[in-house]
């Protein structure tokens, strides 16, 4: 594992090309080494018994075309693996038994690694789902070739936005609710204000 220290020097300067590569190295890392080869799902800490965060695999999802144009992985190979991670998503069961992976198109906060089902009676939360549509929406705009494995990662994510039940996260009120549990139903809390909740409302009104 690559620790990186810091000194009291380092925090009076601007960052440095070095920086940028050992801060780009161990973000691919830890991405490669907490995934699941079999479906690219991503571990939300690096305990190996954490299960999956939806925000994380977003966010990886994100970070693939940084790694294609930068030589890290062919374009092939990352196209063939965010199709996997696409479909995954994409046939997860939806609904409102307690062991899904989401419902009305959204997703649980915490999934098992293994079978993308939900764990831990976590929330199905908005604004983890939105980093998730976010991140795939970025892989279809950036995978714009005419193959098999491109054109498919374009009409998954665009079915995994399209999904989502925004009118239904509002719960009757005029902002979206932070989430939703099949035991008790909506959260109380809601999102307002200048914060990352700006991404769920530019996703819902696209």
């Amino acid at each position: 594992m690559i620790q990186i220290t810091w000194n009291d020097d380092d925090l009076d300067r601007l960052p440095s090309d070095e920086d940028w590569d050992l801060l780009q190295l161990s973000t691919i890392l830890y991405y490669l080494h907490e995934s699941n080869p079999d479906n690219g799902m991503v571990r939300d800490k690096t305990d190996p018994t954490a299960p999956v965060s939806i925000a994380a695999v977003g966010m990886a999802l994100a970070s693939i075309p940084v790694l294609v144009e930068r030589a890290v992985l062919s374009r092939e190979f990352a196209a063939k693996f965010t199709r996997k991670q696409l479909r995954f998503l994409h046939d997860g069961p939806q609904g409102p038994e307690p062991d899904a992976s989401g419902h009305r198109g959204f997703f649980y906060h915490f999934l098992d690694i293994e079978t993308g089902r939900r764990v831990w009676q976590c929330e199905l939360s908005t604004i983890d789902s939105a980093f998730l549509f976010a991140g795939a929406l970025t892989a279809a705009a950036y995978f714009d070739r005419d193959t098999a494995d491109e054109a498919e990662i374009r009409r998954l994510a665009d079915i995994l936005y399209r999904r989502a039940d925004w009118n239904w996260a509002r719960d009757g009120g005029p902002t979206l609710t932070h989430g939703w549990r099949p035991e008790s139903g909506f959260l109380p809390h809601r999102w307002r204000g200048y914060d990352e909740g700006l991404l769920l409302y530019i996703l819902g009104l696209g």
